[in-house]
Parts: C-alpha cells; structure tokens; sequence
C-alpha cells in the first residue's frame, strides 16, 4: 500500500493545480475525518445534519482504505485513498457503502446510474469525490 499521507499530499498538489482559487484551512483535530465534525462543516446537510456521522464513516474509509481528507466544500468533500478496491466484488461493497453515504453520485453521476457501473469507476482510483445537492 502506498503510504496514505504521501497519497494526500500527492492529490492535494494535484486538487490544487487543478482548482488555484482553493484556500487552505487548518483545524484542530487529530485527523482530517474529525476536522469535518470540529469544523462544522454541512456539506450532506439535505440528507442529514449529523456530520459526526459522515466524519466516523470517512474515519473508518481512513482505516479500512487509508483515505484522507484533502478539501471540502460548502457541499463537496474530496479524499486521497491509498488503498483502493482493486476487485469488482471489493469495489461493488465499496460502492454500496459510497450510494448510502452520498446517493448524488449514483443518482446524478456518470451513466449509466447504476452500483456496478460506479463499482467499476471506483477500482483502482486513488480518489473518491462527493457532492450533495
């Protein structure tokens, strides 16, 4: 596994380059999961305005698949991940996991609107990126 901290520092020269009107923030918290819930941040708020629920979800994606945090919008968040699935099978659970988390990028993603199709979008990628309408 590349280490998940040299991926996030990679993505973010990358997320950066590509969007230069990004300003960075600190805040303080033992990781960039716990930053969203410290932060207040409210980006799923039209689904839910529990964030502590996304920050432990994006806590256990840091465990299971060494994700980072690396930028949020009013409405976005972007991560770094280390470790993607490299399977189908692995990535359709992952899937799953990302329609219950945030169902815009299924529902108003790449077509066809479908699990396996986002599966199959999501393997080997090094970065996972959600958005809430």
């Amino acid at each position: 596994m590349i280490d998940p901290d040299e991926m996030a520092a990679d993505y973010a020269r990358v997320f950066a380059a590509r969007r230069p009107q990004s300003r960075l923030a600190l805040v303080a918290a033992v990781c960039g999961a716990d930053a969203l819930a410290v932060a207040g941040w409210d980006g799923p708020v039209n689904y839910d305005n529990d964030t502590a629920k996304y920050a432990a979800v994006v806590r256990d994606w840091g465990r299971c698949f060494g994700a980072r945090v690396v930028a949020v919008g009013s409405d976005t968040l972007h991560l770094s991940v280390a470790a993607p699935p490299t399977r189908t099978e692995e990535a359709l659970l992952v899937a799953a996991e990302h329609f219950a988390f945030c169902p815009d990028i299924i529902c108003q993603g790449a077509h066809p609107h479908t699990l396996a199709a986002y599966a199959e979008r999501i393997t080997d990628l090094n970065c996972w990126e959600f958005w809430w309408d």
